[in-house]
């Protein structure tokens, strides 16, 4: 009997390029606000907003952009000139409209896995975002199941893998981040594999669960149908 018979993919970072662009609209938000902070500080006064604010605004682009803002009317103790404000605004419809540019290798590993195991796209992020980056992917038709959700945890992959496959032991999940993707898969029950991008979120770094015998590390996406195979 198949050990694994379901496999989720995370897509951003893990199927398309994503923190780049967080990454360069934060360069700019530095240049908008450098006459009143420095860029570290203004780098660490963003973080700590957005990490206040996932409880409220959720992941995605829509949460980081009202988090530049809140950051700026801060650290100008509310004298940020309303052009700056529409130029933070901007920058986040430009983020918005970015083309998606998909990873190595994303396309033949997930058309593969498709033809011997059940795919499911699980996504942290705002869902007209998600849905358009994912309609623009040409990957949709390859997945049975799309989970758009508010966080990742050992609970909602549970769930996920019994709603769609045959539960958590008999799942893998695929991605970037390793307290995202890995170690909530893990404590389901579940096998992890962690693909690293380059670029991680601060929010996002964790240390590797190597002591897991269902714990796998690849380079990129191309060995995953092998991995599978030798698996089983």
């Amino acid at each position: 009997m198949q050990k694994i018979t379901t496999v989720g993919f995370d897509a951003d970072d893990t199927l398309w390029h994503n923190e780049r662009f967080f990454r360069l609209s934060q360069d700019s938000f530095a240049e908008l606000l450098g006459e009143f902070a420095e860029p570290d500080h203004l780098n660490e006064r963003l973080l700590a907003a957005e990490k206040r604010n996932l409880a409220r605004y959720g992941f995605g682009i829509k949460g980081f952009v009202l988090s530049m803002i809140e950051t700026a009317i801060e650290v100008t103790d509310s004298q940020v000139p309303v052009a700056t404000i529409g130029k933070l605004l901007d920058l986040g419809h430009e983020m918005l409209a970015h083309p998606i540019d998909l990873l190595p290798h994303a396309a033949e590993s997930v058309s593969a896995v498709a033809q011997t195991h059940r795919v499911i796209l699980i996504t942290k992020g705002d869902l007209l975002d998600q849905e358009r980056k994912l309609a623009q992917s040409g990957l949709g038709e390859l997945f049975q199941a799309v989970e758009i959700v508010s966080d990742k945890t050992p609970d909602r992959y549970r769930r996920i893998f019994e709603r769609h496959g045959d539960g958590s032991d008999r799942g893998m999940m695929i991605g970037n981040s390793v307290k995202s993707d890995v170690t909530p898969m893990l404590q389901a029950g579940g096998w992890g594999v962690h693909v690293p991008h380059e670029l991680v979120w601060d929010l996002e770094h964790a240390d590797l669960p190597s002591d897991s015998d269902r714990f796998r590390q690849l380079a990129t996406l191309a060995p995953l149908p092998e991995l599978l195979r030798e698996i089983g």
